[in-house]
């Protein structure tokens, strides 16, 4: 797969075209519930494998949450080029951000 888009295609493809026995299939035949959890534990592994030095294990998990984000997007109808707009909408925006003061244990 060389981008992200082109596996969201295949992703939306397979929604309108089953592959009967396709875990991809059996996400979107489970359905919005499956799909978010999925999401959420996917998001927990990067988690988990952000802290750990194994780089081969974030990727891989990350890989994976890429992967459940774009069929929760194709789920819901949600274009790849919306997203795309609203990243573009952000480039070279300045944070809001503001130092706030140091939080101290009590």
């Amino acid at each position: 797969m060389q981008d992200m888009e082109a596996l969201y295609q295949l992703i939306a493809d397979r929604q309108k075209t089953p592959k009967k026995g396709s875990y991809t299939d059996y996400l979107f035949t489970e359905g919005l519930d499956k799909i978010l959890k999925k999401v959420g534990e996917e998001s927990t592994e990067v988690v988990v494998a952000a802290k750990n030095p194994d780089d081969d294990a974030l990727v891989y998990e990350t890989a994976d949450l890429f992967y459940h984000v774009l069929v929760l997007l194709v789920q819901r109808g949600v274009s790849f080029d919306q997203i795309k707009v609203e990243l573009a909408k952000r480039e070279g925006e300045m944070s809001d951000f503001k130092d706030r003061p140091e939080i101290k244990n009590r």
